[in-house]
């Protein structure tokens, strides 16, 4: 089997370690423990969190053990990298919500059967620390001037700082000193701005437990015009479908620069990298293609493959299949959607079609169809510019459809809006 490293570091995956041969050498000796962090300051996880979740996938598909830690001790303190200000001091209880959200997020991406992925809590061992013994036998180890040398330290002195922030690297060193000690952990992972951390993190480590151990960082996800990646006008792309709609979450993905969808590839898809090379160089318009791939195959792995050929299947139909005729290959599993599908796959009303030969208004046919609850919300609606028989927008609430408005097939598309649609099929 390939070594793990090898596959992080040709999908991009490495910024930082502590000894990359060494971390190499160990990946490839056996079975290894490791485990990355996530920081439960919402109760969802967001695309930003995805590029360690993906290495993570791959460490396991090369046989190593993850522990996925959610931080329910040391969010109660909060992690000031990256940040110019305090984050807001939440509550036990927000906090233990937000934990069991995540967990269960996290379970769609690694396999937590028994003897794989495990989860684990910093709660159960930081909440019951005696201070004065912590102080003694953990913070005697720390050195103040080394930890004043930190970015992250450095960003937030031209403000303020408090001691409860400037604590938080201690935690989580001890952290990775309670995961080698109860589970032979020897690897840390993190994003580029848990740096210091991490390094804290194996000179504790070192220190207490007398092992090797190593940590590596995984860069910071930047846009190709040096803005972060994941951000919308609208905020974060969140994985919680309640908080962002597959549809939505799809076209996210479909709707990235094309100077990005190889970099993407590599990181959000299992494809082999001579299929993501390939992909990414395609030119304009082909490499839409590539984005339709990317958008699949990210939303299957967050909401699964039924919904993301929904999605897929409804973002083509809108806005055109990029290759309908299946010319660019692919081994992606969208490649076996056929755009025949797409009709299929959006809900259908029947009409009699003696009643349409009678004239049917368009804010009767519009609550008949169940895209809008009342005649008032149909008629606010095509004012508004938001509905569309077929490809024409339809803009006269006192319209009246006949026969004459539905193609030889006898069906028809009405839509509401960007995303809701329905198939009028003539009975």
């Amino acid at each position: 089997m390939q070594n793990a490293w090898d596959i992080l570091a040709e999908r991009g995956f490495i910024y930082q370690s502590t000894d990359a041969d060494a971390m190499r050498k160990l990946l490839g000796e056996g079975p290894q423990t490791f485990y990355v962090g996530f920081d439960p300051t919402g109760n969802s996880l967001h695309i930003g969190h995805l590029l360690p979740i993906m290495a993570m996938r791959w460490l396991q598909k090369c046989g190593h053990r993850p522990l996925a830690l959610v931080g329910g001790g040391t969010a109660m303190i909060g992690d000031p990298s990256g940040k110019m200000e305090a984050r807001p001091i939440m509550t036990v209880e927000t906090i233990d919500e937000n934990v069991r959200c995540i967990q269960g997020q996290l379970g769609r991406f690694l396999d937590f059967g028994e003897g794989k992925a495990q989860m684990v809590n910093n709660a159960e061992w930081l909440r019951n620390l005696k201070f004065l013994d912590f102080l003694r036998d953990i913070g005697s180890l720390f050195s103040v001037n080394r930890m004043l040398t930190a970015e992250s330290v450095k960003i937030r002195l031209q403000t303020s700082l408090s001691f409860l922030e400037f604590s938080y690297p201690l935690l989580q060193a001890f952290d990775f000193n309670h995961l080698c000690q109860e589970h032979d952990c020897r690897l840390e992972f993190g994003g580029q701005d848990q740096w210091g951390n991490i390094v804290a993190g194996v000179d504790l480590t070192r220190r207490l437990q007398q092992k090797e151990v190593f940590g590596a960082t995984f860069p910071l996800l930047l846009k190709s015009d040096g803005t972060k990646f994941g951000k919308t006008a609208g905020g974060a792309v969140w994985l919680d479908p309640a908080r962002t709609a597959p549809f939505e979450y799809y076209q996210f993905w479909r709707n990235v620069e094309d100077g990005d969808v190889a970099k993407l590839l590599a990181y959000f898809t299992a494809l082999p990298m001579e299929e993501v090379r390939r992909l990414g160089a395609l030119p304009s318009p082909q490499i839409n293609r590539a984005k339709e791939i990317l958008a699949y195959e990210a939303t299957a792995l967050a909401h699964g493959p039924q919904v993301a050929a929904q999605a897929y299947l409804a973002a083509c139909t809108q806005f055109g299949f990029a290759d309908p005729r299946g010319e660019i290959p692919t081994s992606s599993a969208v490649a076996k959607i056929t755009p025949e599908q797409a009709s299929q796959a959006i809900p259908s009303v029947e009409i009699p079609r003696q009643e349409m030969a009678q004239g049917m208004g368009l804010l009767t046919l519009m609550v008949r169809a169940g895209l809008c609850a009342s005649n008032g919300e149909a008629r606010r609606l095509v004012q508004g510019g938001g509905c569309y028989l077929g490809d024409t927008r339809l803009q006269d609430p006192r319209a009246t459809l006949t026969l004459d408005d539905f193609p030889e097939s006898g069906e028809i598309m009405l839509r509401a809006g960007k995303k809701t649609r329905k198939r009028i099929v003539l009975q």
